[in-house]
Formats: C-alpha cells, structure tokens, sequence
C-alpha cells in the first residue's frame, strides 16, 4: 500500500514536468531513489530549462560580400554554428551553416559543423576533440564562426586556427555558469575579431583601444589593476605572428562606432543607417541624430566686442 501510495506521488510529478521528457527515467527505479532527492532533481530540471529559456545572444549575418573579402586568403574553410542561441534566433543553426556553405563552394573547399554551445569551453573542446579524431581538422585554413563574439574567442583558443566572424553580436541576454566569469564581448554591433585574431580589444583591453599596445604595458602585462592581467594587445600579436599575420596588426582601425550601440536596442529589420552608397541594418532605436555628428559652432555672443576687449586692456 505504501509503494502504491509513493508510485501514485510521483506519477503526480511527472505529469507536471511531462515536457522535460524525464518521466520514463524516474519511472524505472521509484523505490530504489528517496523521494527527497526525486523531487530535488526535478526542481533542478525545471530551474535549468527556465534559465535557458532566459538567456540568449542575439546576432545578425554579416553581408556575404564582407564574408568573402574576410575569406580571401583561405582556402579550405570550415562553417562551424551555434547550437543554441544562434539557431534559436536563425543566424547560425543547421539551415543556415547549410545555406552559407552551398554560398561559398565553388571558390573554397567548405566542410560544415553545429557545435551544441562553442562559448562553453568544455563543450567547444569536446566537440573540437571529436572532429580532430575524425581527421576532418587536417587542412582547414580558417573557421567562419556562425555565433557571437564569445563563441568565436572560445573557438580560437580551443582550435588554434584563424577564426572569421560571420555574425555581427548585437546585446545579450542572461549567460550564466558555476565557478568564474569572463566578459569576452560587449556586443559592439560591429565585429572585428577576423583582424585582431579572436581576441577583442573593445571588451579585453582596459582602456578598449582599438589600435594598440599603449605605453602601459610592461612584459605583456596591463598598467590597469597592477600588472596583473595580460594585455590585450600583447595577446593580440603573438596570436597574429603564430598565424603569420603580423600585417593586420600593423593596420590602423577606425574608432568605433558607438552609434551602434544606442539604447534601448532591438532589431526589427527596419531602420537603416546609410554610408556612402551603402545601406546597413543597425538596431532599433538607433536613429539618424544618434548616428550623425554636429559640428560645434562658437557662440559669438560671449566673445564681447572689439572695444570692450580693448577697455578691458586699458583698464
């Protein structure tokens, strides 16, 4: 009567969380597991699945055109998406690493992969391990990365091989994890991480310097906080020489466009921001008076009249 009574509980659970598909597992053993930890488990379930509906990275592609110039030098390229936020929001899941790669054949040799989550280390190295034990690494010049910032640093650290942004990272949502956290991207809207060998200077260097080092930098080490942390752009070469691409490190950036990053922030495919003969989709919100400077004109009522200037002298 009494495992009746604990069978017909925990059938009563299951129905709630039907959706987290965990019903048969809980099933199998519900005399063999305390009823305590059952119900722990399930709440555990339950709060992650809410966590991951919270959070999300929202992206847009970048223009094919800009792609390709980025690919240039390569030829044997591998389109790697994003299992999570990137598919959720249909910028890098299996259909469109499926579309770009159908894109770009014909003028370099393209393989394709999704990795689950690439802006978590453990799974980006797992993943990674696994395509290198099926050889599919040999030769592959460049990784256009279908994912945000953080996805594509995570993948230069872990693959070691060029790293080209495909996607623009707009804002982010909640991203959380037990243990520490990195900030890897600000969500600038305007990537340039294909230049700086996957290491971003807006979000690592101290001062966002996007032409560096600074004259604060003493053996690879930051001025900011004591020396303590590398610099970034310190970083940024050694990675660059490892590739052979010391040439990019010796372009001069524009600053950056903060326009980009007015607030509050939404895409909705509409406004447009204009240079020269181009038209480029920008967030929402961002209008043409954010994005347009002014010139200062002096105000010539406060700068007084020759003759008073001259009795002023005089007196």
């Amino acid at each position: 009567m009494y495992a009746c009574c604990i069978r017909h509980t925990i059938s009563t659970q299951l129905d709630e969380i039907q959706k987290l598909n965990i019903a048969q597992r809980a099933l199998l053993t519900p005399l063999q597991v305390p009823l305590s930890h059952l119900r722990k488990g399930i709440r555990k379930r339950i709060g992650e699945e809410a966590e991951r509906g919270k959070r999300m990275i929202i992206t847009t592609q970048k223009r094919l055109e800009d792609l390709q110039k980025l690919l240039e030098p390569y030829t044997n390229v591998m389109i790697v998406g994003c299992g999570t936020c990137s598919t959720t929001v249909q910028t890098g899941g299996e259909t469109q690493v499926k579309e770009m790669a159908d894109k770009l054949r014909g003028k370099w040799f393209v393989d394709t992969v999704v990795v689950e989550a690439p802006c978590d280390e453990r799974i980006a190295r797992k993943d990674w391990r696994k395509i290198q034990r099926q050889g599919r690494d040999k030769g592959i010049d460049a990784l256009l990365c279908l994912m945000c910032g953080a996805g594509v640093q995570t993948l230069a650290e872990v693959a070691e091989v060029p790293c080209i942004p495909g996607l623009n990272t707009h804002f982010l949502g909640k991203v959380e994890r037990i243990g520490r956290y990195y900030e890897r991207c600000r969500a600038c809207g305007d990537c340039h991480l294909a230049d700086t060998a996957g290491i971003c200077p807006v979000t690592r260097c101290a001062k966002g310097l996007m032409n560096g080092p600074c004259g604060g930098v003493i053996d690879g080490k930051c001025e900011v906080g004591g020396y303590v942390r590398d610099c970034a752009w310190f970083l940024i070469w050694e990675r660059l020489k490892k590739f052979g691409r010391m040439d990019l490190f010796r372009r001069v950036r524009p600053p950056r466009q903060f326009g980009l990053q007015g607030y509050p922030r939404g895409i909705d495919g509409v406004p447009t921001r204009r240079t020269g003969a181009e038209t480029e989709a920008k967030p929402a919100g961002i209008t043409e008076k954010t994005v347009e400077t002014t010139e200062e004109k002096p105000d010539k009522g406060n700068l007084g009249k020759p003759e008073d200037t001259k009795a002023a002298k005089e007196h």
